[in-house]
Order: structure tokens, then C-alpha cells, then sequence
């Protein structure tokens, strides 16, 4: 998960990014997708909770404030509440002691202050060449965190088979939930998230001690290809500067849309039968995303868009 910030004054300067990010226009990426807000009723059939744990640290009691203040996971609340639970689930933030982590454990999703804390300390301070905002970086990083563990969270509700490694689905669960929000927001999310791993792609050629490859994680690098995969599979011309840039290898960007189709499809059998459907229309718009059939077979390769 990389270093815990330390010392009163970096926790002071990274709390005063969170007020810059939240001040852009932006930063309401995650208001902006909510199509239509929710009335009072179906607010009442949200299984789906939250809860500031308030931080023992008081370097992070500013940034606790703020995210209440802010109302952050009720907007996330807001967005997952199509999904269908037979138990209470809350989306939690909560002090570490100094570990920046994130996990789910039945009835919870968890995420560090100190894990958000990392987000913005590494948030760039202006636009990429990229093209990724400040904003794009904290709130896309921010979504995925959650997003990731809500797809532990599904898999273990809704008793979800997987085949495979279950960190991975829950990349795919998370940068999938990305591309439903129609394509500038599902843009600015996926570009966000992706650049989480920019530090992991600074040269061609990289070294590791062999126990790394033992984690349940994929590797930083292949996570970051595998959602520039996804992302890509969905449009290639939305996300055609991946491979423009030589951020995707073309030998993997030909296949991105079978990958897409993969991961769709399994969205569509196994979660989506569990949102309300009223719901779902109000928060997502997949209306711009390919159509998904029963099966793969007959899924042509991605064309590399030009």
C-alpha cells in the first residue's frame, strides 16, 4: 500500500488538498452520477449503510470532519443502492493505527484514513499530459478503493461463484461498476484509478524479489493493464489514447473486447439479477456500452482504434 504519512505537517498539507479536490467542479464526478436523486421510500429499502469511525489520530481528525462534512459516503451509498442485499452492508472509514489499508469483512467494507490520506498526498498537482485532473485521481482512486471491496462484498452476500482468483474479479467487478456511469464520467474514473499505479510504469523493465509474485494481488503493473483492458474492450475510440500512447500493447488491446465481454457477461448472470432495476435506471447509464450475448464465442477481437 506504500509509506504512511507521518508528521502533523504533511497530514495538514495533505488534508488541504482534500479541500482543493473537493472544491473543483469536478469533484462532484461521483454526485453527477446519480441521474435523478433518490426519494425518501427508496432511500428506505438501502441496505446499504454508513459510518465515520472517528480517528484516533488526531492528524486525521480534519480530514474526518471533511469527508462527514462532505457527506463522501453517502454519495456512495447513493450509488450503490440499486444492489439487493439480504443483510446490512456499511461502507466504513476508520483509523489504522498507521497502516494505510482497505478490506471487506462480513458486514463491512473498511478503508483507512490513512489509506485516503496516501490518495491525495499522491494526487498530481495539475493536469497530466494524461489528460488525469487532480480531482480525476483522488475521486477515481477513492471509487475504486470501495468499489473493489463492494465486490468482495458481492461475491460473499450473494454467494457469487468465481473462477479464479477473487482479487482479481474484484478488479473487474470495480472497473466494470466504472464504465456505468455514462463516458466522460466512466472516462475521468478509470483514467483516476489508473494512474494509482503510474509510479509502477517508469521503465520498460522491472525487478522484484520472487515472494512478490505469492500475493493474492496481481502485480501493480498488470493491475493497471488489465483496467486499461477493460476499459478499452468497452470503446476503443473513448479510450483509443491508451494504445495511442503505448499504454496498452496492441498484442493485448486486440483481445480487450472479448475481455470486456467476459467480465459483462458475468456482471449480467450472476449481479445483475440482485439490482432493482428502478434504481439501476436512475444511477447508471449503460447506454453507450456494447450489448452483451449469451456466450463468447461469437465476440470479434477489439479493432485498435485509430
Amino acid at each position: 500500500m506504500g509509506s504512511v504519512l507521518r508528521g502533523t505537517t504533511r497530514h495538514k498539507l495533505a488534508i488541504g488538498k482534500w479541500v482543493q479536490c473537493l472544491a473543483f467542479a469536478s469533484c462532484a464526478s461521483v454526485s453527477a452520477m446519480l441521474a435523478t436523486p433518490l426519494t425518501a421510500a427508496e432511500a428506505t429499502i438501502n441496505r446499504i449503510l454508513v459510518e465515520y469511525v472517528p480517528p484516533t489520530n488526531p492528524n486525521h481528525e480534519a480530514l474526518y470532519q471533511l469527508l462527514k462534512e462532505k457527506r463522501s459516503l453517502e454519495r456512495l451509498q447513493e450509488i450503490f443502492s440499486p444492489f439487493r442485499l439480504p443483510i446490512d452492508l456499511t461502507l466504513r472509514m476508520i483509523g489504522c493505527d498507521g497502516a494505510s489499508n482497505a478490506w471487506y469483512h462480513r458486514p463491512n467494507v473498511s478503508v483507512c484514513y490513512e489509506y485516503l490520506v496516501e490518495i491525495v498526498q499522491s494526487m498530481p498537482k495539475e493536469t497530466t499530459p494524461d489528460g488525469v485532473t487532480p480531482a480525476d485521481a483522488v475521486m477515481g482512486q477513492f471509487f475504486y478503493v470501495y468499489a473493489h471491496e463492494l465486490g468482495h462484498a458481492m461475491f460473499d452476500i450473494l454467494s457469487i461463484p468465481i473462477f479464479g482468483d477473487e482479487e482479481d474479479a474484484a478488479d473487474h467487478f470495480a472497473g466494470y461498476l466504472m464504465l456505468q456511469f455514462g463516458k466522460e464520467q466512466a472516462q475521468g474514473l478509470i483514467k483516476g484509478a489508473a494512474y494509482s499505479y503510474k509510479k509502477y510504469l517508469q521503465s520498460p523493465e522491472v525487478t522484484a524479489p520472487l515472494v512478490a509474485f505469492s500475493d493474492i494481488h496481481a502485480a501493480p503493473a498488470q493491475r493497471f493493464f488489465n483496467l486499461i483492458c477493460l476499459a478499452y474492450g468497452a470503446d476503443p475510440l473513448l479510450f483509443a489514447e491508451v494504445v495511442d500512447k503505448n499504454l496498452l500493447p496492441k498484442a493485448r488491446a486486440s483481445n480487450c473486447g472479448r475481455e470486456h465481454h467476459q467480465v459483462a457477461f458475468a456482471f449480467q448472470e450472476g449481479i445483475r439479477p440482485h439490482l432493482d432495476e428502478l434504481l439501476e435506471q436512475k444511477v447508471m447509464d449503460k447506454t453507450w456500452l456494447p450489448s452483451v450475448k449469451a456466450g463468447r464465442q461469437n465476440v470479434p477481437l477489439t479493432p485498435i482504434a485509430r
